[in-house]
């Protein structure tokens, strides 16, 4: 090491007035916004356990706990030292560094000349940092940096993992390989889709029936749910064959249905149904009780769980699991580090856990990326000759050789990608760009715009004229005046709608106030359903382009248009999303209503009430006075975040001015196959921005798939320069 790099004894020294500098500094971090409350805090209540920490271990506490904030499950101090920009993601969304009076020093400055042996150095402190099992507040792991309880979260999820992947061998030796090929042959029926030589479909089902994990991942439209139903077809049909003949009771699989928010439950409750009624169960023995056997009702990971108010602990657990023999959870890439580790906890040992969604979303809003972790091979594909043997016996299907690999893992082996999209045709521009943003293709993506596809729309913003914007809102249209490239005439495709579409039908189909409480339901119901037919999204919450500045926008335009009666507080026609689970009115975090009004207690009157779809066990309405609902905000416009786990007839997505760190393929991916029919793009600045954005990637650190012990990128490195000294 060189003379210049300090011991630990050397980064002590300094502690008097480094740590009075680092408090400051983290205190003006905190008072611009580039670090949350949270972290300050955090970091100083360290301090005040261990007054003598160094401070380069309190930085990087503080800063591990705010990448928890941005999805994070831990610090990587290496990629931090050569990126530290990444650390704070500068400048925070809505604001500029240049902009701001009385600039402090960035975490470049701060980090300059530090090495990664040296900041490893400073974190050797027993009493806040462990190495694993312990109850130190830090948990260090060759270069990342863990707060204990995500460092727990992971090993926990990697451990309840690997224990259902061990079951494998034991499933696939229980398997009668002859009635399993037959099984698969009646819900496959023989079918010929074009460019597609494999069935990928049937494959996923034969690897998930001998597997305690798998994952079935795939974009838009790639028949996901329709692979589960065929999958949960499969798996009772095996059950209720292997079953006693002796005249006992026939007991079916205990199946649950399981999405992170109330949002994707529903949609999943829809299309489940549909799925299962088109189930071919004709060449099966007992296809009437395989059929009845499927499951409908889809809940919420929260609910299937047991909230518990005021607590991070669910009523089901490793001491109290759940009743079940199979977990079905969608949209997978939704849940996070900590709800995953609870769901396996929560599971009993024998129990399989299926997971759906598709890689290439964005991850879950809180810290981890667990089904993007777990499918970073599945394009790849990676299957043992083995397991291609055995899919050959049981399907009829070969797997390319290019997807083979003598050292596939035992995960890899679980994981299936289905790789034709039914949603949208060859022509179809939305699966075009969707399949070139997805590559971080910018020629293609360009070359698409350049097509004039039929379901695609550019237009430019403006901040001088407001008509393209209006004109976009209220009625979906988009002008060819006012268009960089304005769409064709629809063809087959659904009438492009904007709000005025929802509003016209909660004023015009409203029942009489002597109707009865069904129909003032039906209407609600038509309503919420006449309000998905549109949805502007925009990646920012802050900011003129940003969901907080959009919502006040498009309110004083609608009601300009005489389309609601005010733009603020309660009125009718106000749509609200749920940013909090509330148990004691049964709606959840993401669950989207309409302020309408019901008949009041004389009749003559109207009371103000928010209908929400029932949830999970019905197609009824839930009223909700608007004065109990705590935690709403107006969604006209709606983050591309919360978008997740929906679909919308016509989505509007409007990119900002500026190049923002939120801005990348993930989220332009996730934000336009959000559209089943129509996609404006209106964009603030330059559709260059999209090109710019789609060539960047979500990279959350973490080490769910890692080894445990450090590898050799993780080892300390000397990165200091001749003459470099430490600077704070």
């Amino acid at each position: 090491m060189s003379s210049n790099v300090p011991d630990n004894a050397s980064i002590a020294s300094a502690i008097p007035e480094s740590k009075v500098r680092m408090q400051t500094l983290l205190e003006d971090w905190v008072a611009r916004g580039w670090l949350r409350p949270l972290d300050g805090a955090f970091a100083n209540f360290l301090w005040r356990e261990v007054p003598n920490a160094p401070a380069f271990l309190i930085l990087a506490a503080a800063l591990a706990s705010h990448q928890l904030g941005r999805g994070h499950a831990a610090l990587d101090l290496a990629s931090t030292l050569d990126d530290p920009a990444f650390a704070l993601s500068l400048p925070p969304e809505g604001a500029s560094t240049s902009d701001i009076e009385n600039p402090v020093r960035l975490p470049g400055e701060v980090l300059a000349g530090l090495t990664l042996q040296q900041w490893q150095a400073a974190l050797h402190h027993p009493v806040l940092v462990g190495h694993g099992r312990g109850d130190t507040p830090l948990v260090l792991v060759g270069s990342r940096l863990y707060l204990r309880r995500y460092w727990q979260y992971e090993q926990n999820v990697r451990a309840g993992i690997n224990q259902r992947l061990q079951r494998s061998a034991s499933l696939q030796t229980d398997l009668p390989v002859l009635q399993l090929r037959q099984t698969l042959d009646a819900l496959f029926p023989p079918s010929f889709i074009p460019g597609q030589a494999t069935d990928w479909q049937k494959l996923a089902c034969a690897l998930a029936s001998r597997s305690g994990f798998s994952i079935i991942t795939g974009g838009p439209g790639t028949g996901k749910t329709t692979t589960v139903v065929k999958l949960l077809a499969l798996l009772q049909a095996m059950s209720l064959a292997a079953a006693p003949q002796d005249g006992q009771s026939i007991r079916p699989l205990r199946i649950r249905l399981a999405a992170p928010t109330g949002k994707a439950a529903a949609r999943l409750n829809e299309s489940i149904a549909s799925a299962v009624a088109k189930l071919p169960l004709d060449g099966l023995i007992h296809g009437d009780a395989v059929r009845a056997a499927i499951p409908a009702k889809v809940t919420t990971l929260h609910r299937l769980l047991g909230s518990r108010p005021d607590t991070r602990h669910f009523r089901h657990q490793a001491g109290n699991p759940l009743a079940l023999d199979v977990l079905v959870i969608d949209e997978g890439s939704m849940v996070d580090l900590e709800m995953m580790a609870a769901v396996l906890a929560a599971l009993p040992a024998s129990a399989r856990l299926i997971l759906l969604g598709d890689k290439d979303q964005l991850a879950s809003v809180e810290a981890g990326a667990v089904l993007g972790e777990l499918c970073q091979q599945a394009q790849a594909g990676h299957y043992t000759p083995n397991t291609c043997d055995w899919l050959h016996a049981v399907t009829g299907e070969r797997i390319d050789i290019a997807l083979v690999d003598r050292a596939g893992t035992s995960l890899d082996q679980a994981v299936v990608m289905l790789r034709h999209s039914h949603r949208f045709s060859a022509d179809s521009g939305i699966g075009r760009l969707a399949e070139a943003v997805n590559a971080g293709d910018i020629p293609a993506t360009s070359a698409v715009w350049k097509a004039n596809c039929a379901d695609l729309a550019l237009l430019p913003l403006t901040g001088h004229d407001d008509t393209p914007f209006k004109s976009l809102v209220v009625d979906g249209q988009i002008a060819a005046a006012h268009a960089e490239k304005a769409p064709q005439e629809p063809g087959n495709l659904p009438a492009r709608r904007g709000y005025r579409h929802y509003l016209e039908i909660l004023r015009q189909k409203r029942p009489a106030s002597s109707d009865g409480q069904l129909a003032f339901d039906a209407w609600a119901h038509a309503v919420l359903q006449a309000h998905g037919q549109f949805q502007l999204l925009s990646p920012l919450r802050r900011g003129p382009w940003g969901v907080d500045g959009l919502n006040q926008r498009i309110a004083h335009v609608l009601c300009d248009e005489g389309l609601i009666p005010a733009s603020e507080g309660w009125y009718l026609g106000r749509p609200v999303l749920v940013t909090r689970n509330d148990y004691g009115l049964g709606v959840m975090n993401g669950d989207i209503g309409i302020t309408l009004a019901l008949p009041g207690a004389d009749q003559e009157t109207s009371d103000l009430r928010v209908a929400f779809p029932a949830g999970d066990d019905s197609q009824g309405i839930k009223w909700v006075l608007p004065s109990r609902l705590q935690a709403v905000e107006t969604v006209f416009a709606l983050t591309v975040h919360k978008s997740q786990g929906s679909e919308f007839t016509h989505v509007a997505m409007v990119l900002p001015d500026a190049l923002n760190p939120i801005l990348t393929r993930e989220l332009i991916y996730t934000g336009l196959t959000r559209a089943k029919n129509w996609l404006t793009l209106a964009h603030a600045g330059s559709v260059k921005i999209l090109e710019q954005a789609i060539t960047r990637r979500v990279l959350r650190m973490s080490g769910l798939i890692a080894d445990a012990a450090p590898d050799s990128s993780c080892l300390p490195v000397d990165r200091t320069l001749p003459g470099a000294t430490v600077k704070l």
